[in-house]
């Protein structure tokens, strides 16, 4: 029997949606455009990551920042936040204290994707799955996209052994795991 491994990398292809509820209009989801907002009070700054909300275009400001003094600050940090650097956005985005300071969440729907290896044609296969970023999703949904079969295969494989990890392949992870498929 002819065993072969694949690898995966779910990767980001932007910046995820943020839920939170507009005071607006009934729209719960902002889009984030990597644009920063500083405020300078003497020697503290203050720093937000600006969102518009997905229906109406509020503004909200995510802080980032608070009364930090200059000193403290990398000016290599400064540097980036003035140029609304998006790879620092999407680095702060996925920092799960500046979730909980900002009472928010991500929603990670159609804005990731997976680089897969060659599939091969065996009748088992070991495959190795890494996250280049912390996305949470849930499992079966990246499995199925990933072997491009429903979410309800993906149970029934589950069911009858045909799909198995040492992993629990229910809920939501972000974290790197392996899986094995028995054709």
């Amino acid at each position: 029997m002819d065993n072969r491994t694949t690898q995966w990398l779910v990767c980001p292809t932007g910046l995820p949606l943020i839920r939170r509820r507009c005071l607006r209009c009934p729209s719960a989801r902002y889009r984030a455009h990597g644009k920063f907002r500083i405020n300078a009070n003497h020697k503290l700054l203050d720093v937000w990551l600006l969102a518009l909300c997905a229906r109406c275009g509020e503004t909200i400001k995510l802080t980032v920042l608070d009364r930090a003094n200059v000193r403290t600050i990398d000016p290599a940090m400064l540097d980036r936040f003035h140029d609304n650097d998006v790879t620092l956005a999407a680095e702060l985005l996925t920092d799960p204290a500046l979730q909980r300071r900002n009472n928010v969440t991500l929603d990670w729907d159609d804005a990731w994707t997976i680089e897969k290896t060659e599939d091969c044609p065996s009748p088992v296969i070991h495959t190795s799955v890494r996250f280049a970023q912390r996305i949470p999703l849930r499992l079966t949904t990246l499995l199925a996209v990933g072997l491009e079969v429903s979410r309800s295969e993906i149970h029934r494989r589950l069911a009858d052994g045909t799909l198995s990890s040492p992993h629990r392949l229910t809920g939501r992870s972000s974290s790197d795991f392996s899986f094995t498929l028995r054709r």
